[in-house]
């Protein structure tokens, strides 16, 4: 019910500047995601050093890392992709139904997508988190989700940085 009032009073317009093609996918993504119980964070910080593109948290606790890769360019240059291992149950990359899969690497997930929509096309292999590990990527994700309702609530203040 309080989450509601908030959200009532919380101006949601749509963000003048056009979103990327990164930035399209990962919302095809969260949709997708979301048909299967999960909740979503965009461009969460795990670790100094570290951005994933979409952080997701499961009905069942699970933490899922999901980067979106817009072209063959945009994941050649992605040198810091394997340290996003560590934080995660499951890891996927997510690209469009034109991107050449083959590049990826096999052991780890994959999502077709849009804008609009996703499909889980390969599962990514588990390797469940440590329980002192589960937790503190919880709380960053309950703290991440928190602050960006926040920030949607009361644009002007000023937020520190992470």
């Amino acid at each position: 019910m309080f989450i509601v009032g908030i959200m009532a009073q919380v101006d949601l317009t749509p963000q003048t500047r056009t979103p990327q093609p990164g930035q399209l996918l990962a919302r095809g993504v969260c949709r997708h995601l979301a048909s299967h119980g999960f909740v979503c964070v965009e461009e969460l910080v795990p670790t100094r050093g570290l951005r994933v593109d979409v952080m997701a948290l499961g009905p069942k606790g699970e933490v899922w890392i999901v980067e979106c890769k817009s072209s063959r360019a945009d994941f050649t240059s992605d040198a810091k992709w394997d340290g996003y291992l560590e934080w995660a149950d499951r890891f996927f990359w997510a690209v469009d139904a034109d991107f050449p899969v083959e590049m990826l690497p096999d052991d780890t997930g994959l999502i077709i997508a849009d804008a609009y929509a996703g499909e889980i096309i390969r599962m990514g292999p588990e390797t469940r988190l440590a329980p002192a590990r589960r937790k503190v990527m919880v709380q960053k994700f309950a703290f991440h989700a928190a602050r960006r309702l926040h920030q949607l609530r009361d644009p002007d203040m000023q937020m520190p940085l992470d």
